[in-house]
Parts: structure tokens; C-alpha cells; sequence
């Protein structure tokens, strides 16, 4: 009988670890839990805590407290896959995410400012303009003390007035729909490429040759077709990979 329960554990621990060395699981996912676990496989609590101990001893995983279980990035490259198209990873903050995939986040603050004039951005061919007061964000964001992200929003503050005293530890989303009650109806998101010259001004990535990058445009708006947020970041070439995940309906 110990054998078995040996046999079962070992098993059902081989079948996550192929699923995440598949790709069935990416880095960020979470993993079953241990009732999960429980009524999937018809097994004791004991077993299913063998289960994710022996995943997490094997460093694939990493466990967050009060959040679950989640796939490590163990790539040597650190490189970061992310879903354009899916509205609930976008509520995903960028730290949050980082920290499932077991790297730590960090953040530079570079620009906190309130500029009276509003801002524009051309996105889908389309010209999208917040007025009023808008603060400006612009934040290098880290893994493992690699520069990752040049993030830099505008952030509509008729809509969201007291913005600029949030701490944005979360995602911006997320404070827009619990703390202003905003119902985002359309978001509207772009993807080029440029390469950025080692000498070039604000170039914040410290390359020493020309490096390729992703520039993400996006343009957030409510149900009364009001833009609350304009993006403009640069994200490193050599450490993302982006997935579009479309809806059939969209088809």
C-alpha cells in the first residue's frame, strides 16, 4: 500500500512536470490545487500535498501565499510570453505576474506629473485624445534587476481625480473598475517594432549594440466611448514573445 501511494504521488507529479516542460503549463500559470488535486485524481490530502511539495522541491513551481500554486520562469534567458486580446490577463498586474513566475519585480519611477493640456496618441489608424488634466507615468520596470519594460501612460484625471495618490501597486485596470467604478466597454491595443541605437536619447535599456524592441500602443475607454488611459511602452525584444488570444465571436 505504500508503495502504491509512493507510485501515485511520483506519477501525478511526472504528469505537471511534463505539462509545463510541454508548454501546456507557461510560466505564470497556476497549477491545480491541493483540493483540486483531491477530485481530480481521487486522492488523500496527504498525497496531494506530496504532490505540489514535490513539484515545488523540484523547482518548478512556486508557491504565493493565499494566491496558489505557479509555474516558474526557468528559462536561462528569462524570457516572458504575454496574452494580447484577453481582457482578464490584462488585469494582471505586471509585478504580480513577474513574481507567479518566481523573478522579482522592481520599479524606477521616472515621471509623476500632472500635465494640464491633455495628450493625443494615434492608435488603429485613429487619433484618441484625453482633455483635462492628465497624469503622465513613466516607470522602468525590472526582473532580476534587468530592465524589461519603458512604460509610459497617461491616465485621464476627470475620470479618475485623485489617481496620483495611488500607490499602483495593482493593476491600473483594476483600480479603474474598483476605486472609480469604471466600466471599461474598449480597448484598443497595437504592436510594431523599431530598433533602438545603444547612443539614442531616453534609451533606458543600457544595450551595447542596436537591440530590437516591441512598442505597444493601447487606448482604454468606457461604455461612453471617454479614453481613460494612453500607453506607450517599449518592451525588450529578446526576452518577449507575445500570444493573441481571439475570441470566436471576434472572428
Amino acid at each position: 500500500m505504500n508503495r502504491d501511494r509512493t507510485s501515485k504521488y511520483l506519477k501525478i507529479s511526472q504528469e505537471i512536470i511534463s505539462q509545463i516542460e510541454s508548454g501546456i503549463l507557461q510560466p505564470g500559470n497556476k497549477i491545480s490545487s491541493e483540493n483540486e488535486l483531491i477530485n481530480e485524481y481521487k486522492i488523500s490530502n496527504t498525497t496531494a500535498r506530496k504532490v505540489l511539495s514535490y513539484v515545488e522541491n523540484q523547482g518548478w513551481v512556486k508557491k504565493i501565499k493565499g494566491k496558489g500554486t505557479f509555474v516558474i520562469n526557468r528559462s536561462k534567458e528569462m524570457h516572458l510570453n504575454r496574452i494580447l486580446g484577453s481582457f482578464d490577463a490584462m488585469k494582471e498586474s505586471f509585478r504580480n505576474n513577474l513574481i507567479k513566475e518566481g523573478l522579482t519585480p522592481k520599479d524606477i519611477l521616472l515621471e509623476k506629473i500632472i500635465l494640464n493640456e491633455g495628450i493625443s496618441i494615434n492608435v488603429n489608424n485613429k487619433n484618441h485624445v484625453i482633455e483635462g488634466k492628465v497624469l503622465k507615468l513613466h516607470r522602468l520596470r525590472y526582473a532580476n534587476d534587468v530592465l524589461m519594460k519603458d512604460e509610459t501612460k497617461y491616465i485621464s484625471m476627470t475620470l479618475c481625480p485623485d489617481i496620483h495618490l495611488d500607490e499602483m501597486n495593482d493593476s491600473l485596470i483594476n483600480l479603474y473598475e474598483k476605486k472609480y467604478r469604471i466600466h471599461l466597454s474598449d480597448i484598443q491595443r497595437t504592436i510594431s517594432t523599431k530598433v533602438v541605437d545603444p547612443k539614442e536619447k531616453e534609451n533606458y535599456f543600457g544595450n551595447s549594440i542596436p537591440m530590437a524592441v516591441f512598442i505597444l500602443g493601447s487606448v482604454a475607454s468606457n461604455d461612453r466611448s471617454e479614453t481613460i488611459e494612453i500607453e506607450y511602452s517599449l518592451y525588450r525584444g529578446d526576452k518577449y514573445s507575445f500570444t493573441i488570444n481571439t475570441k470566436p465571436d471576434l472572428l
